[in-house]
């Protein structure tokens, strides 16, 4: 049965809220929305901090929309209200969500950059659905370009390799422009400088991956890239939108030397639309003019869209999300050069045996989830050295983004490669401690699974391709299949079990 839910962005330039009729399908309806513009990106990324007469204006714009949800008599545990690069970038962020809190009632959820890249793609994947084959066999690029941040992803054959989220968006380009003299070089020359960014991600040549000159489907995602559909492209099935690449270049050419008051007139649309247009318009044109696209494709979706459908996250996203996720890990493993054959037989016996363990374990499929990445990337920290690779490995983790994960799942990740080799379950590794003690838990249990899975395939061989487990009161034995005396999995087992057997509180054997 459809029921009524509401979306609430507070943005950069804005703050928006979507009401609509959403089944468990994933299927919604927009019945109601609304736009009100207000600075805050230009308070934050001159100053640092959202100012008082801007956060007065926030909190007076969403007890508005409170009045809004009332009158479709929707309750506030079916209202999600997102922030994204203004609030998340603000030094007194804390206070201005306890204030909107405690005059309205409403609970903000900060979006880290990638939680961003994760919700705009399950939008566009859902919009451009009927295309979904065609892409599973070609390269493609999704780009949105906000106020405060550009999200961009690379997909290889349907698979996101890559996501990231530059700091370069429209209001933080004011400070190199002059939009009423048309200069916008100063623009182009910082976009130009993010390549050495992307560079090493798009690099062609890499195992499994394409360079920008080898993407068919260019993705534009946003207000802008929907104004430049609606003048110059052609509309499709009423979800998505196409343009043909010398249509936009001509757009943007022609529109590059207007004024914004000219852009209002000419086109139709209204200020607070026009302000950012062109240099949005500018950043698609760089990353287009490097690709064989021959075509935008703008879906009629985005963030709010992918929050929608994150109301229905479980029967929407299922096990397709969950191999994209890993398959950005695997990409984020091949461009340090890891063993991957390893890494997944590891990640293939780590599974069996938290499938087969599930209910002593007390462990939920998040858990699950954390272990196949953590699985994956448990010796990326080779391409550093071998020696301390555990440590290596978590500094890489740290520091890097994965699709689908959240910044606190990939500080989890990275402590549990931490715990992979040698530390002790006692060893409290910096920042380890000021994790909440269900997921410290949660880490040391992870990791004593991945201890014993990659002690089984100590020799690299993958001379185990499958276990069958017993359990008595006090003891797990491990029934394996294999050819020959397994010396250096049992040499491995022998190694690498203690901390299970610590964590959990089993004997493990191999028989």
């Amino acid at each position: 049965m459809a029921k009524l839910v509401a979306v609430i962005d507070i943005g950069a330039s804005a703050i928006r809220i979507v009401v609509a009729e959403i089944d468990k399908k994933g299927d919604w309806k927009r019945i109601d929305r609304a736009v009100k513009p207000v600075a805050l990106g230009r308070d934050v990324f001159m100053s640092g901090y959202i100012g008082r007469e801007t956060s007065f204006l926030a909190v007076r714009i969403l007890t508005g929309f409170t009045e809004l949800l009332s009158g479709w008599n929707i309750p506030l545990e079916d209202v999600r209200v997102i922030a994204t690069s203004a609030v998340r970038e603000a030094k007194n962020r804390d206070t201005f969500i306890d204030q909107v809190f405690l005059r309205t009632g409403l609970r903000i959820h900060v979006l880290e950059g990638i939680e961003e890249n994760h919700l705009t793609y399950l939008a566009v994947e859902h919009a451009v659905r009927d295309l979904k084959a065609d892409m599973a066999r070609s390269n493609s690029l999704i780009i949105e370009v906000g106020a405060g941040s550009t999200d961009i992803m690379l997909l290889h054959r349907g698979k996101v390799l890559t996501a990231h989220s530059l700091r370069l968006g429209t209001i933080r380009m004011e400070r190199y422009m002059d939009p009423d003299l048309g200069n916008y070089s100063q623009i182009e020359e910082s976009i130009r400088n993010t390549q050495d960014i992307l560079d090493v991600e798009f690099r062609p040549g890499r195992r499994g991956e394409a360079g920008l000159s080898h993407i068919k489907y260019f993705v534009a995602v946003g207000r802008s890239a929907r104004i430049a559909a609606e003048k110059t492209g052609t509309k499709v099935k009423a979800r998505y939108s196409l343009i043909d690449k010398k249509d936009f270049l001509e757009f943007v050419g022609r529109i590059q030397k207007c004024t914004v008051d000219e852009c209002v007139r000419m086109l139709q649309i209204t200020y607070y639309e026009a302000e950012g247009l062109i240099p949005s318009l500018i950043i698609c044109k760089h990353f287009l003019e490097q690709t064989s696209a021959g075509r935008l494709l703008v879906p009629d979706a985005g963030l709010r869209e992918g929050v929608l459908l994150s109301f229905a996250l479980d029967t929407v996203v299922g096990k397709h999300f969950f191999s994209q996720v890993m398959t950005a890990a695997i990409s984020l493993g091949r461009k340090f050069h890891f063993d991957e054959e390893h890494a997944l037989h590891v990640a293939k016996i780590a599974l069996s045996l938290f499938d087969q363990l599930k209910t002593k374990l007390g462990l939920d499929a998040q858990a699950r989830f954390l272990l196949e990445a953590s699985a994956i990337l448990h010796d990326i920290g080779n391409y550093i050295g071998s020696f301390h690779h555990d440590r290596h490995g978590q500094y890489i983790i740290a520091n890097s983004e994965i699709f689908g994960f959240t910044r606190n799942d990939i500080k989890n990740i990275s402590f549990i490669v931490r715990f992979h080799r040698r530390l002790s379950p006692h060893a409290s590794p910096g920042g380890f401690a000021s994790l909440p003690r269900e997921e410290r838990i949660r880490v040391l249990k992870v990791a004593a699974i991945l201890r014993l899975a990659d002690g089984l395939d100590r020799g690299h061989a993958q001379n185990i391709p499958s276990l069958r487990l017993e359990k008595t009161a006090d003891e797990i034995l491990l029934h394996a299949d294999y050819e020959g005396e397994p010396l250096a999995e049992r040499k491995g087992l022998r190694l690498k079990r203690q901390m299970f057997e610590e964590v959990f509180g089993y004997r493990v054997r191999l028989v």
